[in-house]
């Protein structure tokens, strides 16, 4: 995510898609490769974007069973980093991303000076990233809950992998982050160190919960594991517009960021009831959620799961499609 950043985990979505997993190790580039169905003369398809994170993949899981099952579309889905996406989405590769985290370059060179790409409204989730510690050890120590303090705790959540300074466990590597610089500037004895994707950072998440561990982790909202571990945020300094413009000098918090969908302008023009229902479409951090929590924590498989969500909540899905 560019912004507050973001992001991811497994899931395979749908008849006309592949099992994707995400492994932290680079998606596929679409600036080199296309989707076999992307611009296909005259065929009543939708190419859509998919970002590793599980909150992402419900979005489209949801998007995909409607779209095939309700307005008759079939829908490819090609895993691809977040930055790449929208060069793939700008040459009409891709036709949607549906959940993105805030990339002003990319608005600004596409959107609005190339008008490739135009905004297809806001997904109806607010996203957030920052710092947690397990709550276990905030009720144990409250004021690790500050910044300030975090020094005092270096030594307590020092790993094999953080060179003896405080660890601080951030995801893929290809998620836009803040935190090298914040440790940085706010001059703290930690360590970034990277698990390569959310699977794998939630795997190390659960592993230091199960054994009462302290941890501090650059994690985000929503995400179902809240459910599972709870964590408590650390505070940083107060974000105020403009603290993170320079990437290098970053010493504030995240932003609060309504989450934005975008689509390929000239699928916005032409793209017919596809390209209306997926701007429509609109749910809640909770719905999200549920469906994230039936793929990642029971198991079921993303159309299993969006099934499911769909068949509990037909009034809301009702209204995204077109008239």
């Amino acid at each position: 995510m560019n912004t507050p950043r973001a992001r991811r985990t497994a899931l395979g979505l749908g008849a006309a898609a592949t099992l994707l997993v995400a492994t932290g190790c680079g998606a596929a580039d679409m600036t080199k490769q296309s989707s076999p169905y992307a611009n296909a003369a005259g065929a009543k398809t939708v190419t859509l974007s998919v970002q590793s994170w599980v909150g992402a993949q419900s979005n489209i899981a949801v998007a995909e069973y409607l779209l095939e099952h309700e307005l008759g579309y079939r829908v490819d889905t090609v895993q691809v980093d977040e930055v790449p996406a929208w060069d793939a989405l700008s040459q009409g590769r891709v036709d949607a991303i549906m959940e993105d985290w805030g990339h002003p370059e990319q608005v600004q060179r596409y959107v609005k000076d190339k008008k490739t790409i135009e905004p297809g409204g806001d997904l109806g989730v607010t996203g957030h990233i920052g710092w947690f510690v397990p709550t276990y050890f905030a009720k144990q120590h409250p004021d690790v809950t500050n910044w300030k303090n975090l020094n005092k705790y270096a030594s307590q959540l020092r790993t094999a992998e953080s060179g003896g300074k405080g660890q601080l466990l951030d995801g893929s590597p290809s998620y836009v982050t803040n935190d090298k610089a914040l440790v940085s500037n706010l001059k703290l004895n930690y360590q970034v160190v990277f698990s390569g994707s959310e699977a794998a950072q939630i795997t190390q998440i659960k592993q230091f919960a199960k054994a009462k561990k302290p941890f501090l982790t650059y994690w985000y909202q929503p995400q179902w594991l809240f459910k599972k571990v709870p964590m408590t945020e650390v505070k940083l300094p107060d974000y105020k517009t403009g603290c993170d413009a320079d990437a290098a000098k970053v010493a504030c918090a995240y932003p609060k960021t309504p989450l934005k969908k975008y689509l390929n302008a000239n699928f916005s023009k032409k793209g017919g009831k596809a390209a209306q229902f997926l701007k429509n479409f609109k749910w809640t951090t909770e719905d999200q959620n549920q469906v994230s929590l039936m793929i990642a924590d029971q198991k079921l498989t993303p159309e299993q799961a969006a099934k499911k969500w769909i068949d509990g909540h037909e009034s809301t899905w009702r209204a995204w499609l077109p008239k």
